[in-house]
Formats: C-alpha cells, structure tokens, sequence
C-alpha cells in the first residue's frame, strides 16, 4: 500500500495563549505524531514549528522533551521529515541535524512527489504591504547579527525571543488578509508556471482553492484549526484534527470538513 505525505504548519510549540495551554497543544501534536508513523512516507514542516526558536551554540530552549522524544521515533520508524524554517523558529543551529538527521530549509522547495508538481512556501513576506517584515527577516536571518545577538545571556536572549514572537503572532492572526492577499496571488502565478500544488502557511487561515488546473492549500495552524495537509496518488486533502472546543481527536470520518473552492 502506498502511503501519504503528510503537511503541517504554525503549530506554535510553547505559545502562551488563553486559546489553549501549551502543554494541551504538546500532547495533541504527540498523538498525531503516533497516528501518522505508520501511514507516512514523510512529514513535511512548513514553517513555525515553534513559537519561538532561538539556538545558541550550547543551549537550546528548554520545555520540549515529549515532542523530541516522539519525533525521534518518528524519525526511527522510517518516516522522513523535512523541515523549512518559518519566521518564528529563523535561528537554527546544528540541533536538528545532528540529533535527528534532519535538514532545516530557510528558502522555499520545489518537489516532485508521484507524477505531481509542489511548490512549498511558509509565506511569510508575500502578503501585500508587508515591507517592514521583509526588511525585519533581512536583520534577523543575516549571520553577523545573529553573532552579536548571541552575546546576551541565554535567560534574556530567548526571554525577548518569545516576547517578540507573541507580538509578530498576534500582527499574523489579525491582519486583514483580503480576497487578494498576496499569498493566494502568488500561489496562482506559480500554478501559471506549471506547479499543481501550491502549500503555505504563516496566515494561519486554513483554505484549499482550485486554481484552474492546479491547487493552492494553505494548512492553517495549530492553535484553532488544528488542520493538516496530506497527499496520497493523486489527490491532496485538507483535514481537521483536533476539536478545540470538545477538547477531542478527530475520528478519521469526521476530519474531511475543510471545504475546496473553486476560483
């Protein structure tokens, strides 16, 4: 039997929200992490895996240790993961590579999975009017102010990290992403070019749209939707996980609701 490639984004890992309790969100992520060890062929990261992800050379930040031990064994189950950095978890060091083997993607990727075409993008900086951040992304991922970032104490280094990143989450989660938000534009002259699949994140609005003969999916997030992207054959699906409100896992039934429009 074929298995499925598995999509997820913004799942926000240590968020401070008074949506959910980080280790709520910890747990659900867990059990989805099982679930999919024997379906997936790979697991791809579309960015903001963490809420804030800072890496200096000999501390990482701490309150993880169930989501690494699972994703170990995901890893050692046979399930690749690919991993592209998003504009919360920007700062990676060797952490990932060297105790899992896992890659970090700071640009976009362009794959073949089956006979189908995939242009992969968190899709922070193509919302229109959004120059500030760009200029922002520029500083932060620029190597010489990393070294000098790196010279304050671990304790307040990673303290003005995740009090930074609760303010750009909150910018993200209210902007007003208009029919024409820059991402679906842009998803649409890549399918022009001949992508059938476009995926992204950052707007944390899950949407699946048919673009005459290509599609452009955006997963959503982890905080409300808890939505999650999968690919088997020929078709993509867009699917709920988790009820945040009945505080249950979805059954696999019932986890095909989010709805396909068609532009």
């Amino acid at each position: 039997m074929n298995k499925s490639y598995f999509f997820i984004s913004d799942i926000h890992l240590g968020i401070e929200s008074d949506k959910l309790n980080n280790r709520e969100q910890e747990s659900v992520l867990i059990k989805f992490l099982e679930e999919i060890k024997t379906k997936a062929e790979e697991l791809i990261i579309v960015g903001d895996l963490f809420d804030s992800w800072i890496e200096y050379k000999q501390v990482i930040p701490k309150g993880f240790y169930r989501f690494f031990t699972k994703f170990g064994e995901l890893i050692e189950s046979g399930v690749k993961v690919t991993y592209m950095a998003g504009n919360h978890d920007f700062w990676k060091g060797s952490f990932f590579k060297d105790e899992f083997g896992v890659e970090i993607f700071f640009s976009h990727i362009e794959r073949i999975i089956g006979s189908r075409k995939f242009y992969i993008h968190h899709g922070d900086g193509l919302a229109y009017k959004d120059t500030g951040y760009k200029i922002m992304k520029k500083i932060l991922r620029n190597k010489f102010s990393q070294f000098l970032y790196s010279w304050i104490h671990p304790d307040i280094g990673l303290w003005l990290a995740k009090k930074t990143s609760g303010r750009s989450r909150g910018y993200t989660d209210y902007k007003d992403y208009s029919e024409r938000d820059g991402l679906r534009d842009f998803a649409e002259k890549k399918i022009t070019e001949g992508f059938n699949y476009v995926v992204m994140g950052h707007m944390h609005k899950p949407e699946h749209i048919k673009f005459n003969k290509g599609e452009y999916i955006n997963l959503g997030n982890w905080i409300t939707s808890f939505t999650y992207g999968v690919f088997k054959g020929d078709k993509f699906e867009l699917k709920k996980y988790y009820d945040n409100k009945d505080k249950t896992v979805l059954a696999e039934e019932k986890r095909d609701i989010v709805a396909q429009f068609i532009q």
